[in-house]
């Protein structure tokens, strides 16, 4: 696993062998991130923007974004092995000024929090669905900016109801994930 573009570009990133976390593979990456560059429907850049990585896992996209010059970006991860491999992945990159790390459950990180992001990324494991109230509580504490996006990676046979909850932008699907693009 590496980071794909900008001032990271091909670093390694360390990642478990284990099946309770599971990075996201570098082509789903590079086409979410040319989408997120490219479509007509996104009105935020990375560059410069603050980043909110729930479920983050070892870290990846949430270092993408850092490599790409993301003012700011916020870790919430609560399994202790996933910390300590994201903990281990930005001291090597040496990235750890831009970052803010958050060994809590998403829910007691949401409460306590007092920023707003313009980019939210939810990676929460397939068989979880416990991240629809999260995300409703996302919306209900306004955590987002004006301009915001919210990504939320599934598993593309999953059928989530999220009508009420996001305005979908598109989808796209590559093997076993789905990408999806909204706003609220």
């Amino acid at each position: 696993m590496r980071v794909i573009s900008g001032y990271l570009k091909g670093k390694k990133i360390l990642f478990p062998d284990s099946k309770k976390t599971r990075p996201l593979r570098d082509f789903v990456k590079e086409s979410m991130f040319n989408s997120i560059d490219h479509s007509n429907k996104i009105d935020v850049v990375i560059k410069k923007s603050k980043i909110l990585d729930l479920y983050s896992g070892i870290g990846s996209f949430g270092i993408e974004c850092l490599s790409r010059e993301a003012k700011s970006v916020t870790f919430v991860e609560n399994d202790h092995k996933a910390i300590s491999l994201l903990s281990k992945n930005l001291k090597a990159l040496n990235v750890e000024k831009k970052i803010y790390l958050f060994p809590k459950r998403i829910e007691s990180f949401l409460n306590s929090n007092k920023e707003k992001f313009d980019i939210i990324f939810l990676d929460p494991p397939f068989a979880e669905d416990n991240f629809i109230k999260e995300l409703r509580l996302i919306k209900t504490l306004k955590i987002y900016n004006k301009n915001h996006l919210i990504i939320l990676h599934r598993e593309s046979k999953t059928k989530d109801d999220l009508k009420g909850i996001l305005k979908i932008l598109f989808e796209k699907k590559y093997g076993r994930s789905k990408i999806i693009f909204s706003t609220f």
